[in-house]
């Protein structure tokens, strides 16, 4: 069933419509509505604390999932209240091992952050969300979150990984540094994007509405006693203004088109927020895999 429940008197006959700003009564809540979003699209009193400082949903309410127990590698090994931490290969590291999220991310709006130990080497760790059919362990070193179409992942080495295709997309992480990453998926707008330490990467993949099956976040890591925790999970409603604009913005790509339809600036200014105009993120030659690849803690994951 939809987390959304349309009432049908706030109907509209077409999109632009749906999308137009109302006048709101002043409600002397804290926060207010932003992004054009009505304010019975969200429940902010089931949220207990507020959002973390960089957190791009700050209106959404809490999420309390966790990791599954029965979709894991058995080199994993949940810790912590709620089973939240994340622990890879206790021991040492003959391979790869990763764990799913039990939250289904479809048609709804997700943010989740990780705390990520210093021990951040080795092959790959991996960071983003998967179906059901993505591989949670191999027996070789390699990057296996986005290894074929049912996994869309980022490594630690600033890679994008889908259906084995590799893609450039930020710099490497630091080697035994501790550091913070913030995954946001926009099942409206089909978009996964990936934040570092409070800073947005950009959008990374594109197209996950039209994925059928159920999605779900998933970790995965080559080095061994790497630890991921559970810092942040939010979530957010999604309003029929949101689902039209999703519609509209499928036809409109760039901030020049948007511009020639001659919208009123509110409307403008609301669908401009999901225009993303950077530049095409580049593959992977065979050097640079070779290069990434090439690691002296590799031997010793």
């Amino acid at each position: 069933m939809s987390d959304v429940e349309v009432d049908p008197q706030q109907a509209h006959p077409h999109p632009i419509a749906a999308i137009a700003p109302r006048r709101r009564r002043p409600t002397g809540r804290r926060g207010g509505v932003t992004g054009g979003l009505s304010s019975g699209s969200l429940d902010a009193s089931s949220s207990t604390s507020p959002p973390p400082r960089f957190c791009p949903l700050p209106n959404g309410v809490e999420d309390n999932w966790t990791w599954s127990k029965r979709h894991r590698s058995k080199e994993v090994v949940l810790r912590g209240p709620n089973s939240r931490t994340v622990h890879f290969h206790p021991n040492w590291s003959k391979g790869t091992a990763g764990v799913q999220g039990k939250r289904s991310l479809n048609n709804g709006r997700h943010y989740w952050e990780l705390h990520v130990s210093q021990r951040v080497f080795g092959t790959s760790i991996m960071f983003g969300i998967g179906t059901k059919s993505a591989r949670l362990h191999a027996n070789a070193f390699r990057n296996m979150l986005g290894e074929n179409e049912h996994g869309w992942g980022l490594s630690h080495k600033g890679v994008l990984w889908h259906e084995g295709v590799a893609l450039l997309y930020t710099k490497r992480f630091r080697e035994n540094q501790p550091t913070q990453i913030g995954v946001l998926f926009d099942g409206i707008e089909g978009t996964l994007t990936f934040y570092k330490d409070g800073k947005c990467l950009g959008v990374a993949f594109r197209g996950l509405d039209q994925i059928d099956e159920p999605l779900y976040p998933i970790v995965c890591s080559t080095a061994a006693k790497t630890e991921m925790t559970l810092k942040c999970t939010r979530r957010e409603f999604v309003n029929l203004q949101d689902r039209c604009r999703a519609v509209i913005m499928r036809r409109v790509r760039s901030a020049a088109q948007l511009e020639k339809l001659k919208l009123p600036l509110p409307i403008a200014d609301y669908l401009s927020e999901v225009i993303d105009e950077k530049k095409p993120l580049r593959q992977v030659n065979q050097l640079e895999m070779c290069i990434m690849n090439y690691d002296l803690y590799e031997a010793r994951e």
